[in-house]
């Protein structure tokens, strides 16, 4: 009931820029999306694949020209991309960091953020528990702004600590829309409750806070962080010149320019379910896509003395 990963490759496209001012994706972006597709059709192409699930997330769902830049995808390196929706998303979010909520615990929140939207999900564990994580969703939502959108409306070259507070105001009047927040907060205090982040803000935290040479997702994933480290963290960015996070090797120029935006969006979601705890995961909807495959192959099988077994 396991997987082992024998290829990867990522790399920062950042296909919906300028998609706030514009509604549409830019040529430049849909350039880099569609070479670095290529490399992953040509992973594919390697391997015996029996079964995949290719996806695009908010820039294709937002832009007028989304189903175009799927076509032209499909045209260009063979790959047929589904656009799926917010629930979706945020559920396959969850679905691929079930390893990473331990036994004893009673309530999560699971934030995933991206370049134009971010998925947030409410968890309740405290009662019995099934394998899939995904089951104990009790309320989700997808906020319309991610660290791309962020950035390009407030800006995320030079920010000031007034700038960085407009941005974190700016998050949090979406989250005060959304219904279902307080569905954890009888457990929000309690030892039993953390959150659960997902994304290259938060494994970027956790890098600068190791003080890695180099980013290495053995030592980040799973990671625990209390609430004075990921202050500390917080400031010391906001702290920051642009040249300083150029160089930081857990940051460098790609994210240069995000990561304050990604650090105003977590600050936003840290005021609405104030945890004394945050883990670190770096996975999220690759691995939720897997995990749902092999249950769909009926990998998680029910044991009638053990109950559910991986």
């Amino acid at each position: 009931g396991q997987f082992r990963v024998i290829d990867a490759f990522s790399r920062i496209v950042r296909l919906g820029e300028g998609l706030s001012a514009s509604g549409r994706l830019g040529e430049a972006a849909m350039d880099r999306a569609v070479e670095a597709l290529k490399v992953c059709a040509d992973k594919l192409g390697n391997r015996a694949v029996r079964r995949a699930r290719l996806i695009a997330t908010e820039a294709c769902r937002a832009a007028q020209n989304g189903a175009e830049f799927l076509d032209r995808v499909e045209a260009e390196t063979g790959l047929s991309l589904e656009i799926i929706d917010r629930e979706t998303e945020a559920r396959l979010a969850v679905s691929g960091c079930g390893s990473l909520v331990e036994r004893d615990t009673d309530g999560v929140v699971l934030f995933d953020i991206g370049g134009g939207s971010s998925e947030i999900a409410l968890i309740d564990l405290s009662r019995q528990r099934s394998p899939r994580l995904a089951s104990h969703i009790v309320s989700w939502t997808s906020l319309p702004v991610g660290v791309v959108s962020l950035a390009e409306r407030f800006g995320g070259r030079d920010v000031s600590r007034e700038s960085f507070r407009a941005m974190v105001d700016d998050v949090a009047a979406h989250l005060s829309r959304f219904e279902g927040r307080g569905r954890l907060d009888h457990m929000v205090a309690g030892s039993r409750f953390h959150l659960l982040g997902t994304s290259g803000t938060v494994t970027t935290l956790a890098g600068v806070h190791l003080g890695l040479e180099r980013y290495d997702r053995r030592r980040v994933d799973g990671l625990w962080m209390d609430r004075g480290s990921v202050d500390g963290m917080v400031e010391r960015l906001l702290g920051w010149e642009f040249h300083e996070r150029v160089a930081n090797p857990c940051i460098g120029a790609d994210r240069a320019d995000l990561v304050l935006a990604g650090c105003a969006i977590l600050e936003a979601i840290r005021e609405v379910w104030p945890s004394e705890r945050l883990r670190v995961a770096d996975r999220g909807l690759r691995e939720g896509i897997l995990s749902e495959l092999m249950a769909e192959e009926g990998v998680w099988r029910r044991d009638r003395h053990d109950g559910w077994r991986r």
